[in-house]
């Protein structure tokens, strides 16, 4: 019989589609409010993945993702994601997204993503939100799954989730001294 324990702590972060930098910076603000200090900023590229957003926020969109240096319980992303819900409502203009926030974590075997939207390969969390496994670390490296969305395995992306995988393991390991 297996025995329930704590989930580690894990490295808490968030996707950002804007058609501005400024907007990605005041995005990035914004969420520090709930999730604290960024220790980590990707660089900021086009989204040329999907047309997806383009009805709502027009063309010429920008990706980018930021990490936070406190670790957080996995249990908090449904409240995370509820809260950048709030964010996005908050920046709307005549009831349009001027931003899209996809927060998630990562933790050293998968980064785990924040839907309000069920499917079959999300679980529900709470206070109406679904967790999805979108890519996975395995054999040294991370890996799409068949539902991964195309950017999380573009050069960008593969860049930032190792660095914020080598700072999430760095923190471990001071956490494991103390």
């Amino acid at each position: 019989m297996g025995t329930a324990k704590k989930p580690q702590v894990v490295k808490a972060f968030s996707g950002i589609i804007a058609p501005t930098k400024e907007l990605i910076e005041k995005s990035i603000c914004l969420l520090s409010k709930s999730l604290g200090k960024s220790d980590i900023i990707s660089e900021v590229f086009p989204f040329e993945f999907t047309n997806y957003y383009s009805a709502e926020m027009g063309s010429g969109l920008l990706r980018a993702w930021v990490g936070f240096e406190k670790l957080i319980e996995p249990t908090e992303l449904s409240s995370i994601k509820n809260f950048s819900n709030n964010v996005e409502a908050q920046n709307c203009k005549a009831g349009k997204r001027t931003i899209n926030l996809d927060p998630g974590y990562l933790a050293l075997s998968k980064i785990i993503l924040a839907s309000t939207k069920d499917f079959s390969h999300r679980i529900y969390l709470s206070d109406g939100i679904y967790a999805e496994i979108t890519v996975q670390y395995k054999n040294k490296a991370f890996s799409a799954l068949p539902w991964t969305y195309p950017d999380y395995m573009c050069p960008q992306a593969i860049r930032f989730f190792t660095q914020l995988r080598e700072i999430y393991h760095n923190q471990l390991q001071q956490i494991d001294k103390n």
